[in-house]
Protein backbone atom coordinates (compact mmCIF):
# COMPACT_ATOMS: atom_id res chain seq x y z
CA UNK A 1 0.00 0.00 0.00
CA UNK A 2 2.91 2.21 0.74
CA UNK A 3 4.35 2.14 -2.41
CA UNK A 4 1.27 2.55 -4.51
CA UNK A 5 0.51 5.75 -2.82
CA UNK A 6 4.29 6.65 -2.98
CA UNK A 7 4.22 5.98 -6.74
CA UNK A 8 0.65 7.78 -6.73
CA UNK A 9 2.91 10.86 -5.64
CA UNK A 10 5.76 10.71 -7.75
CA UNK A 11 3.26 10.63 -10.83
CA UNK A 12 1.43 13.30 -9.38
CA UNK A 13 4.47 15.42 -9.49
CA UNK A 14 5.65 13.97 -12.85
CA UNK A 15 2.73 15.27 -14.35
CA UNK A 16 2.75 18.44 -12.54
CA UNK A 17 6.24 19.48 -13.82
CA UNK A 18 5.09 18.21 -17.28
CA UNK A 19 2.19 20.24 -17.67
CA UNK A 20 4.19 23.25 -15.54
CA UNK A 21 6.69 23.47 -18.66
CA UNK A 22 4.67 22.90 -21.06
CA UNK A 23 3.06 26.08 -19.82
CA UNK A 24 6.21 27.92 -19.54
CA UNK A 25 7.53 26.85 -23.25
CA UNK A 26 4.22 27.20 -25.32
CA UNK A 27 1.87 30.09 -25.00
CA UNK A 28 -1.66 28.43 -26.44
CA UNK A 29 -0.82 25.65 -23.71
CA UNK A 30 -2.59 27.82 -20.52
CA UNK A 31 -3.49 26.15 -17.18
CA UNK A 32 -5.45 28.67 -14.68
CA UNK A 33 -4.45 29.03 -11.48
CA UNK A 34 -7.71 28.15 -9.60
CA UNK A 35 -7.50 24.88 -11.42
CA UNK A 36 -4.31 23.62 -11.61
CA UNK A 37 -4.79 21.32 -9.34
CA UNK A 38 -7.96 19.67 -10.98
CA UNK A 39 -5.99 19.67 -13.94
CA UNK A 40 -3.17 17.75 -12.58
CA UNK A 41 -5.77 15.00 -10.81
CA UNK A 42 -7.58 14.57 -14.28
CA UNK A 43 -5.27 14.38 -16.58
CA UNK A 44 -2.97 11.85 -13.89
CA UNK A 45 -6.43 9.81 -13.80
CA UNK A 46 -6.97 9.87 -17.36
CA UNK A 47 -3.55 8.52 -17.95
CA UNK A 48 -4.00 5.96 -15.69
CA UNK A 49 -7.28 4.41 -16.87
CA UNK A 50 -6.43 5.00 -20.40
CA UNK A 51 -2.60 3.61 -21.07
CA UNK A 52 -4.23 0.03 -20.31
CA UNK A 53 -6.72 0.40 -22.66
CA UNK A 54 -4.90 2.02 -25.47
CA UNK A 55 -2.08 -0.39 -25.19
CA UNK A 56 -4.83 -3.23 -25.67
CA UNK A 57 -6.18 -1.77 -28.47
CA UNK A 58 -2.93 -1.45 -29.89
CA UNK A 59 -1.68 -4.45 -29.75
CA UNK A 60 -4.95 -5.45 -31.05
CA UNK A 61 -5.41 -3.63 -33.68
CA UNK A 62 -2.44 -1.18 -34.85
CA UNK A 63 0.64 -2.80 -33.78
CA UNK A 64 2.93 -0.14 -35.37
CA UNK A 65 2.13 2.32 -32.71
CA UNK A 66 2.77 -0.10 -29.71
CA UNK A 67 6.09 1.50 -29.05
CA UNK A 68 4.06 4.99 -28.71
CA UNK A 69 1.61 4.31 -26.06
CA UNK A 70 2.54 6.92 -24.01
CA UNK A 71 2.74 9.53 -26.21
CA UNK A 72 -0.58 8.92 -27.48
CA UNK A 73 -2.04 7.77 -24.03
CA UNK A 74 -0.25 11.66 -22.79
CA UNK A 75 -2.21 13.16 -26.23
CA UNK A 76 -5.80 11.42 -25.01
CA UNK A 77 -5.05 12.25 -21.73
CA UNK A 78 -4.52 16.49 -22.13
CA UNK A 79 -7.34 15.86 -24.86
CA UNK A 80 -10.03 14.57 -21.63
CA UNK A 81 -8.50 16.80 -19.42
CA UNK A 82 -9.86 19.99 -21.59
CA UNK A 83 -12.88 18.29 -21.99
CA UNK A 84 -13.58 17.60 -18.29
CA UNK A 85 -12.23 21.00 -16.94
CA UNK A 86 -12.09 24.46 -17.32
CA UNK A 87 -8.42 24.71 -16.07
CA UNK A 88 -6.80 23.68 -18.63
CA UNK A 89 -7.06 25.23 -22.36
CA UNK A 90 -5.17 24.14 -25.65
CA UNK A 91 -5.16 26.44 -28.83
CA UNK A 92 -3.56 25.18 -32.09
CA UNK A 93 -2.33 21.76 -33.94
CA UNK A 94 0.99 22.76 -33.37
CA UNK A 95 0.35 23.54 -29.43
CA UNK A 96 -1.01 19.87 -28.94
CA UNK A 97 1.51 18.18 -30.62
CA UNK A 98 4.45 19.97 -29.19
CA UNK A 99 2.33 19.77 -25.82
CA UNK A 100 2.26 16.16 -25.75
CA UNK A 101 6.09 16.24 -26.77
CA UNK A 102 6.80 17.91 -23.67
CA UNK A 103 4.13 17.20 -21.25
CA UNK A 104 5.34 13.35 -22.01
CA UNK A 105 9.09 14.07 -21.87
CA UNK A 106 9.38 16.04 -18.73
CA UNK A 107 7.26 13.47 -17.22
CA UNK A 108 9.49 10.94 -17.85
CA UNK A 109 12.46 12.40 -16.63
CA UNK A 110 10.64 13.57 -13.52
CA UNK A 111 9.44 9.96 -12.50
CA UNK A 112 13.01 8.56 -13.20
CA UNK A 113 14.70 11.43 -11.14
CA UNK A 114 11.71 12.18 -8.30
CA UNK A 115 12.40 8.43 -6.79
CA UNK A 116 16.30 9.83 -6.34
CA UNK A 117 15.13 13.00 -4.46
CA UNK A 118 12.18 12.32 -2.48
CA UNK A 119 12.82 8.74 -0.87
CA UNK A 120 16.58 9.61 -0.84
CA UNK A 121 16.76 8.73 2.96
CA UNK A 122 14.72 5.47 2.28
CA UNK A 123 17.34 4.34 -0.95
CA UNK A 124 20.35 5.12 1.79
CA UNK A 125 18.48 3.22 4.42
CA UNK A 126 18.04 0.00 1.67
CA UNK A 127 21.66 0.57 0.59
CA UNK A 128 23.36 0.40 4.07
CA UNK A 129 21.74 -2.39 5.14
CA UNK A 130 22.70 -4.57 1.75
CA UNK A 131 19.45 -5.86 1.16
CA UNK A 132 17.98 -4.68 -1.58
CA UNK A 133 14.79 -6.14 -1.34
CA UNK A 134 12.06 -4.89 1.35
CA UNK A 135 11.37 -7.33 4.51
CA UNK A 136 8.52 -10.57 4.16
CA UNK A 137 5.88 -9.65 6.48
Amino acid sequence: MVRLIALTVVELVANAIGLLVAKWLLPGFVITPPGFLWVIVVFTAARFILAPLIFKLSFKYVRAITGGIALVTTFVGLLVTTWLTDGLVITGFSTWVIATLVVWLFGVIAVLVLPLVIFKKALAQRAGSGNSLPPMR
